[in-house]
């Protein structure tokens, strides 16, 4: 309540008004200057203009400027514009020239990316712009980054674990522009946000910063999603494989008034009916003979829907930027077989939705010049429904399992996993996040931040009686994340260092009731656990500019991690059994490195970035470690695992010709031991620690027609093997058979830009020679696959 009222208070002021430039940059004959950079003079603020020359910069108080423009294509320019009014618009001339080398330009402003990545912390930019014309998903552009390692269980909308250096799991945060997506439940993942929806994503190794306050020890990724001040609409629609369809927008208008409404969603569907094949795909006829069988996935089905609405005001005298707005999201999803591919199910799917709420906030020089406060929040429901009711046994032709006699066999327990299920889970979750920072000049900054986020969770099952179904318990938790950051910048921006310090506390209450027989009367009896943990975690950044295109960057941190609500009350969806008695993972991460470049000579530019890694694991939280596989146990428990080390290396090699040829190189080496009750050392199951990644894109100018662009695409991806068992002392025979191989996959694409630039159209085959791709616990991923998607944009509406 008192945020509350402050938050009140502080709409209610009056601002130094303020407005924004809303310009476009041509050449003389008409053309548009593309990637030009546009600066205000004398102040921290610049832009990009896009491939329609089209920029925006905002936040700029009533006066006159003195606007620079520089692009390689073009002469240098000033121009003087005077903000009156909150939008200024104005189309700006400029005279082309003719050939010229990259090292006559001199880039005076940094992009958003370069700016975090030379903040000190083991941090990836991961841009977009391109990715948003393809048919790829969020999660094939992560797995392509350098150290991290994306564990799909299966196709589209299949469970997804983040790797990165090791650390994985709930490890690795993710955000929505700084907001746990755990808020947004599994209905709204990343399997369901396109590239197109996204500004960048930024994915931090280990050591994360204090703006994002939330228990991620082992790393965080970040989806910055478009946000930008130009009106526009953006849609796309493909088709391929296994009957997959997608379909996505977003919108946004703004009036001169400041009134803005933003749209998108989203839309998602496939069989996933892909082919399988190898150990762990077999039929068991009536003799008990295993039979192994090359068949496609029948009971793997997934589609999702959803969309974000917002309402606000944009650049207005009391606020940079106010939305209240809606999300809600709806996700079906078939279950094709548990933790392991042994045995197949039929009938048993999953659904999910959410309805939230929520109300956005930021504002610069509030109260005083260099003070900036930003509030999100979001209140909601998230329902889940699990539905498992078919009794009898199924092989991978998805036909009945007999026995001898010829009659079908039914599962243990009397549905596909277990007992038979109708359960219910509701979950009401809300969270505040609060970021207040201060720029007391250009050498210091303060950040304070703090999240406060909970869930309070009911289980239900329609399939249980009416007296059964009162002794469902519930669940609540409720976690408290607080930090405060020093950024410290010296010896003309060469040296800079961030320093900070986190607060995590986490209170857990779970109830189950039970029949206890008290004086020979059976009685209800709430059987309570309960627990209050508080705990600390700090560290540091530096980053040194040996010379402008050599940076040295160092980071260190102790890191916490909270078991999540799944992991302590577990998840029948998710194979996830429950365990209150889980504990926090801690860790210290270490971070050392360097980035070399971009180094320009003629038409070539070269980029090299290096980054060794060190983490000392306590009590890391992960799926029981299996030694066998027993496939009437397909549902696990997270347990803390133990100590675990980590260490290894992370390379990555950029090479563009003449901004038409750009090749990617980069690979990642790490080893993930613990020790056990004997002091022996082993290695970690179910972790591939050799991976390396390759891409190479080529474009070909006015291609077909003058002003149309053909892009060239081809990857590879390389995954050393890897044992997804425990491998056992003393007789090791047979262990082979849970050795995932080596892993080649080759990837091709190709995309047309008309001249216009408003259609975009485009094409990939992915796993082109049809390769094994395994994840985890040697779950097979879909083979070679066609699409194609058509991309329409529309600016300055």
């Amino acid at each position: 309540m008192r945020f509350l009222t402050f938050f009140l208070l502080v709409t209610s002021f009056a601002f130094p008004q303020q407005g924004r430039i809303s310009g476009k940059i041509l050449f003389e004959d008409g053309q548009p200057v593309i990637a030009a950079s546009v600066a205000v003079k004398g102040l921290n603020k610049f832009a990009i203009a896009d491939e329609k020359g089209v920029f925006t910069i905002s936040n700029l108080a009533y006066g006159t400027y003195t606007i620079e423009i520089s692009s390689v294509e073009a002469r240098d320019k000033s121009v003087a514009i005077t903000i009156d009014r909150s939008v200024v618009e104005k189309t700006i001339k400029m005279n082309r020239i003719g050939e010229r080398t990259l090292d006559e330009v001199v880039v005076k402003h940094v992009s958003a990316k370069k700016e975090i990545e030379e903040k000190g912390f083991a941090v990836s930019v991961i841009e977009t712009k391109e990715a948003g014309l393809r048919n790829l998903q969020t999660n094939e552009l992560l797995d392509r980054t350098v150290g991290v390692r994306i564990r799909q269980n299966g196709g589209l909308g299949a469970d997804v674990n983040y790797n990165i250096n090791g650390m994985s799991g709930n490890s690795v945060g993710i955000f929505i522009d700084g907001i746990p997506i755990s808020m947004y439940g599994s209905s709204f993942d990343l399997n369901s946000i396109p590239p197109a929806m996204i500004d960048r994503i930024e994915v931090y190794k280990g050591v994360v910063p204090g703006h994002l306050s939330d228990d991620s020890l082992g790393g965080a990724i970040n989806i910055v999603l478009k946000s930008g001040m130009r009106n526009y609409l953006n849609v796309s629609s493909s088709y391929g494989s296994f009957n997959t369809s997608q379909f996505n927008f977003s919108g946004m208008y703004r009036f001169d008034s400041g009134l803005t409404f933003k749209a998108s969603g989203f839309y998602n569907y496939s069989d996933n009916d892909y082919e399988v094949w190898g150990s762990n795909v077999y039929n068991i006829l009536p003799n008990g003979r295993q039979e192994f069988v090359r068949v496609k996935r029948f009971n793997d089905a997934f589609r999702s829907i959803g969309g974000v609405v917002d309402v606000g005001f944009t650049d207005v005298k009391w606020a940079d930027k106010f939305f209240i707005g809606f999300t809600a999201s709806d996700l079906y999803k078939e279950v094709q077989h548990g933790t392991f591919m042994t045995t197949p199910y039929k009938g048993r799917f999953t659904e999910s939705d959410a309805n939230l709420a929520h109300l956005t906030y930021s504002k610069k020089d509030i109260f005083t010049n260099g003070l900036e406060l930003n509030v999100h929040a979001v209140y909601g429901e998230r329902r889940r429904h699990i539905n498992d009711t078919v009794k009898w046994n199924y092989n991978w032709h998805g036909e009945q399992s007999l026995n001898l006699d010829g009659n079908p066999i039914p599962r243990p327990g009397g549905a596909q996993q277990g007992a038979p299920t109708m359960a219910n889970i509701l979950r009401k979750v809300g969270s505040v996040r609060s970021d207040l920072n201060y720029t007391i000049n250009d050498n210091h900054k303060i950040l304070l931040n703090h999240v406060y986020s909970f869930v309070d969770r009911e289980d239900d099952d329609e399939i249980r009686s009416v007296l059964e179904r009162k002794f469902f318990g519930t669940r609540d938790l409720q976690k408290n994340i607080s930090s405060l950051s020093y950024e410290f910048t010296a010896l003309n921006s060469k040296l800079k260092t961030t320093w900070f310090g986190k607060h995590y506390q986490q209170s857990m209450e779970r109830m189950n009731p039970i029949v206890e027989t008290i004086n020979g009367v059976p009685t209800r009896v709430e059987d309570i656990v309960t627990s209050d943990r508080s705990i600390f975690g700090y560290g540091l950044a530096i980053s040194y500019a040996v010379f402008p295109q050599i940076n040295f960057m160092t980071s260190a941190e102790r890191g916490v991690r909270l078991p999540t609500e799944n992991e302590v009350f577990g998840d029948a969806g998710d194979n996830i059994v429950e365990n209150p008695n889980i504990k926090p993972e801690t860790s210290n991460n270490f971070n050392i490195g360097f980035r070399l470049g971009k180094f320009s000579y003629k038409d070539n530019d070269v980029f090299v970035a290096v980054n060794g890694f060190y983490r000392k694991i306590n009590d890391r939280i992960g799926t029981s470690i299996q030694t066998m596989i027993n496939s009437n146990v397909q549902t696990l428990p997270f347990v803390n695992q133990g100590n675990v080390k980590s260490r290894g290396f992370d390379l990555e090699v950029n090479y563009t010709f003449k901004r038409n040829l750009n090749l990617i190189l980069n690979t990642s080496k790490f080893d993930l031991t613990t020790k056990d009750v004997y002091g022996r050392i082993k290695d970690i199951p179910n972790e591939p620690t050799f991976t390396i990644n390759s891409s190479a894109q080529y474009t070909i100018q006015n291609f077909a027609r003058k002003d149309g662009k053909l892009n060239l695409y081809y990857s590879f991806l390389f995954v050393d093997n890897f044992n997804y068992m425990s491998v056992p002392y003393g007789n090791n025979a047979g262990i082979d058979k849970f050795n995932v191989p080596k892993q080649y996959v080759h990837d091709f694409g190709l995309s047309y830009v008309f001249p216009k630039r408003d259609f975009t159209l485009s094409v990939d085959a992915k796993n082109i020679f049809n390769k094994q791709a395994f994840d985890n616990f040697a779950v097979q991923k879909p083979g070679r696959a066609f699409y194609v998607k058509l991309n329409y944009s529309l600016n300055n509406l």
